[in-house]
């Protein structure tokens, strides 16, 4: 099943449909059109319809699905869209069909008429097999096998690469410099293109008044030029948002270029790069960068699955990458871009796989096949031996010695007993600061360094004017000596409320001994 809930267009479809969904796309200027391919490869469309985008034959728009009966069976591999907006697939087939807005002749049949349905682009490409397309604002620029590049539509700044500045009513071969070379990568951004070879180099043609060529200039280009400045640089991935662009690189590490006013590039400012500047992530290696040419907004994801953002995110200018809980760059478009868009075709695999990881969280606290339980407060909470065995040094030791099938805990509330367990399965905790200190003390208990570390994490977080003389003593009681520290300054920072809060009227009296000396060091009683 695809998870489509974070996109409101799909609200609507009842439980039954939604279990079909294998593909779906969200496009136009407020995300109000979409399409999605059933496990039965049916395809459907619904939404405002704006040129006819949905390709339903009409102009009507459409709050419950249509079908769209010329694409049902054709598994479509790759689909991109413009703002006008127009719409183009490839098929498993190598064809490739068109339809919606066409004022710039970006459907490529000839003609500047609004495309109702979807019809074949077969203008020097009948005898190619295409595996993907991509769409700039009023372009499409389409990716054979052999590694040939071809375009076709608006050509106002050069994006179709054909040395003038004409629109291109047909499908046409870039060739200039990318003759006798195989792409194997393409993006568009509103009016530019980009293409990444076989060999790791990069090239890109069409508009560059922001610097999103990555020339080092910013004057438009009619024809691919190489950047240069990446000579030696294996890039495996390119993607386009508005007038930006992200590189992924072999070794895992993003370049950006082009326009920067809503921090897209994540260079820590707002200001454009005409070059290619190294995104410093601070994370594992990246395997994937994403950006959409309706927005300003980027996202990557690394090894592990995290999922970092930067850019234009609902309306705020972030402009360093941002570590989100997603687990996947689609959420970050449904959620933070505007418009709300997809920005590339979503898939699923037909056998709903699961990750080692998220096979392990699915199986926290099921009964169906644990063979160890915890008693705690009353409650049972069920587990596998075999896997505390390999995350914690206690239970391996403290297994090995028992045959019981289960265990009662006295020392730890069960809210806190539960999130420890809960972290062995998974990594993370998912407490509020109050009850990471139970957990703080946990781990303290089981020395376990690294939960000890995100239950600090948890509390820095948290830490309010009335909570941080709790927090401050929880710190010292289990020497937490940077937490102790953050807490203090906070403390420091909030005096009058902090001392005005009943927590420290309550505060126990070495306690309070030690921060009214440690404060006047720091001069927090001075006039």
């Amino acid at each position: 099943m695809l998870d489509v809930g974070k996109w409101p267009v799909f609200a609507l479809l009842p439980p039954e449909e939604l279990r079909l969904i294998r593909q779906a796309c969200v496009f136009g200027s407020a995300a109000n059109e979409a399409f999605y391919v059933t496990v039965n490869d049916e395809v459907f469309a619904l939404g405002t319809n704006c040129s006819g985008c949905l390709g339903l034959g009409d102009l009507q728009s459409t709050i419950e699905p249509r079908r769209i009966d010329i694409l049902c069976g054709k598994k479509i591999v790759s689909l991109s869209y413009g703002t006008g907006p127009h719409v183009a697939i490839a098929t498993a087939d190598g064809e490739v069909f068109a339809w919606g807005h066409n004022g710039y002749s970006q459907l490529g049949n000839g003609t500047t008429n609004h495309g109702l349905t979807p019809a074949l682009v077969s203008t020097n490409l009948l005898s190619k097999r295409v595996t993907e397309v991509a769409c700039g604002s009023h372009h499409t620029i389409a990716l054979t096998t052999d590694g040939e590049v071809y375009a076709w539509g608006y050509n106002n700044s050069g994006q179709v690469g054909s040395g003038s500045t004409a629109n291109q009513p047909t499908p046409r071969r870039v060739s200039s410099c990318l003759q006798n070379k195989v792409v194997v990568n393409i993006a568009c951004g509103q009016l530019c293109t980009m293409a990444v070879l076989d060999n790791g180099e990069i090239y890109g043609w069409g508009y560059n008044c922001n610097g999103q060529l990555g020339l080092g200039n910013n004057g438009n280009q009619q024809t691919p030029c190489r950047i240069a400045a990446l000579q030696g640089v294996n890039i495996v991935q390119v993607a386009c948002g508005y007038a930006h662009t992200l590189a992924l690189t072999d070794e895992g590490m993003v370049y950006a270029w082009g326009a920067n006013s809503y921090g897209q590039l994540g260079t820590g400012n707002k200001s454009n790069q005409a070059l290619p500047t190294l995104i410093n992530t601070d994370k594992e290696r990246l395997v994937e960068v994403a950006a959409c040419h309706t927005s300003h907004t980027s996202a990557a994801k690394t090894q592990s699955g995290q999922v970092v953002m930067w850019g234009q995110c609902r309306g705020q200018a972030v402009v360093s990458p941002h570590l989100t809980h997603f687990g996947s760059t689609d959420d970050v478009f449904a959620c933070f871009a505007t418009p709300a868009v997809t920005w590339h075709l979503l898939s699923v695999d037909g056998d709903d796989y699961l990750t080692v990881a998220q096979s392990l969280k699915k199986e926290f606290d099921s009964p169906e096949i644990s063979d160890l339980k915890f008693l705690v407060d009353g409650k049972c909470i069920h587990v596998h031996k075999a896997l505390l065995k390999i995350r914690c040094e206690h239970f391996r030791a403290l297994l090995n010695e028992m045959e019981e099938e289960t265990i009662e805990v006295h020392q730890f509330s069960y809210l806190v007993y539960r999130a420890f367990l809960e972290y062995l399965y998974t990594d993370t905790i998912n407490l509020p600061p109050e009850d990471a200190i139970g957990l703080l003390d946990l781990a303290t208990f089981y020395r376990e360094t690294r939960l000890k570390r995100l239950c600090q994490e948890t509390i820095k977080r948290g830490i309010s004017e009335e909570n941080a003389i709790t927090l401050l003593s929880a710190a010292v009681k289990y020497e937490a000596r940077d937490l102790e520290e953050f807490c203090f300054k906070f403390c420091i920072n909030h005096l009058t409320a902090v001392t005005q809060t009943q927590a420290f009227a309550d505060m126990d009296h070495d306690l309070l001994k030690n921060f009214i000396s440690k404060a006047s060091r720091y001069g927090a009683f001075k006039n």
